[in-house]
């Protein structure tokens, strides 16, 4: 069994540029468990990063103050001018470091428990609550709001303001572990958590973290979950091979997704909502047409191909994460054979690669330039991405699906060729 097929020469593939490293001092007799990074995320509009780095703590730091760190080698121990940057124990342990006049804050949050998901919302642009009484609330939030969710071991949720480093709200109503967060990226400030509990439950933080719904049908675990673009579709999926599409205006089911033949741990749509991949302990991740059902591209880990059988059991190449990068033609994918692969779309081979051992998560930064990822030791790393200019056809064809359903795009009155392209039948 290999990483790579037989086509493909492990030494051919670029290595991804390493840009640097936050790792969490780690105290005598520390236990191993409860330090993972379950968790990274990059605020909307690309002023924090933030992370889970195990026994209750999630770390927010700028992101500006992260690029000059790593680019002039500071605060590292061991560090000189032209090596990675290094979070020493000194800003790895206090509260919220002064910063620097005209910079964000950074903070340090103690959750109460083991931080399992964590999610930015914004509320910009501005969109009005969906709840009916609307005459008075516990909080307004404004446009410059920024808030981080947490999910945590007991089933809380946590609501924090990223600027001030407060707690403004407390969600209790999941009976098991919230893995996963994320928020509708349309500013209505619509979260919804995914759980162990087997539940999806929505709420919306402008009618003061009121709960709209509950969305049940999942069988076991639910790992994950994100939007569409547009935030009309939520996909979700878990254990026992599930991918489920919701209709998040009436809350309903769309279909199921069906390809996978282990847990389905990791989902995230392209930028133009016109692709969705999913990422599975089966040692794959495929890329759909969530409009269609239908299965685009599968990107291997594990060659030759295991039978279904097999990927169905422990084959040392799960698939922990995957993460889809804003330009629309990259994809990143974290798995158990110590390597962070990014692949472009238009190939079945990585593009690049980069080594790191027991990954859990990844994350591309809001403009796509760096990918950050999360180990079980509650360290973070950075690589550059590998970047290319988009090609006019690649941004008119993402502008068109912003707006356009794949059934719309095959109704159009054009070329054969061309609606292959823009519906991505050629990829």
């Amino acid at each position: 069994m290999a990483s790579f097929p037989d086509s493909v020469n492990e030494n051919d593939i670029a290595k991804a540029k390493f840009i640097g490293e936050l790792l969490v001092p780690v105290a005598p007799f520390d236990q191993k468990s409860g330090r993972e990074a379950w968790t990274v995320a990059f605020a909307p509009n690309g002023s924090y990063v933030a992370w889970s780095q195990g026994h209750r703590i999630v770390r927010l730091i700028p992101w500006t103050k992260c690029l000059k760190n790593f680019a002039g080698g500071q605060c590292g121990e061991g560090t000189n001018a032209s090596s990675p940057r290094h979070l020493s124990r000194q800003t790895s342990e206090g509260g919220q470091v002064i910063p620097v006049a005209g910079e964000p804050p950074e903070h340090t949050i103690d959750c109460g428990d083991i931080v399992w998901g964590l999610a930015f919302g914004s509320s910009v642009p501005e969109k009005q609550s969906r709840c009916v009484n609307i005459e008075w609330h516990r909080f307004k939030f404004g446009q410059d709001q920024l808030l981080l969710a947490t999910g945590l071991s007991n089933g809380r949720i946590k609501i924090w303001d990223v600027y001030t480093g407060k707690l403004l709200l407390n969600l209790m109503d999941h009976t098991d572990v919230v893995r996963d967060l994320t928020f509708a990226p349309d500013g209505s400030l619509m979260l919804v958590s995914a759980s162990r509990d087997k539940t999806l439950r929505v709420w919306d933080l402008k009618d003061d973290g009121n709960m709209v719904k509950v969305l049940r049908g999942h069988q076991n675990w639910v790992y994950c979950s994100a939007f569409s673009p547009d935030s009309s579709i939520l996909c979700s999926v878990g254990a026992g091979k599930a991918v489920f599409l919701w209709n998040m205006d009436k809350f309903t089911l769309i279909r199921k997704l069906e390809g996978h033949h282990h847990d389905v741990v990791s989902c995230e749509f392209s930028p133009d909502g016109a692709l969705l991949a999913t990422a599975s302990y089966d040692t794959r991740v495929i890329v759909w047409d969530p409009y269609k059902a239908t299965i685009l591209l599968e990107l291997g880990h594990l060659f030759p191909p295991p039978s279904p059988i097999f990927a169905g059991g422990a084959n040392e190449r799960w698939v922990r994460s995957v993460s889809f990068c804003p330009d629309g033609l990259h994809i990143a994918s974290v798995t158990d054979d110590r390597l962070v692969r990014f692949w472009s779309i238009e190939e079945r081979a990585p593009q690049a690669i980069a080594s790191l051992s027991n990954g859990l998560c990844c994350a591309f930064s809001a403009e796509g330039s760096v990918l950050v990822a999360g180990t079980r030791d509650g360290s973070v790393h950075f690589w550059k991405c590998p970047h290319r200019v988009a090609s006019l056809q690649h941004m008119c064809r993402m502008a068109l699906r912003r707006v356009k359903t794949t059934q719309q795009v095959e109704a159009l009155a054009i070329p054969t060729p061309l609606r292959d392209y823009l519906t991505y039948r050629v990829i």
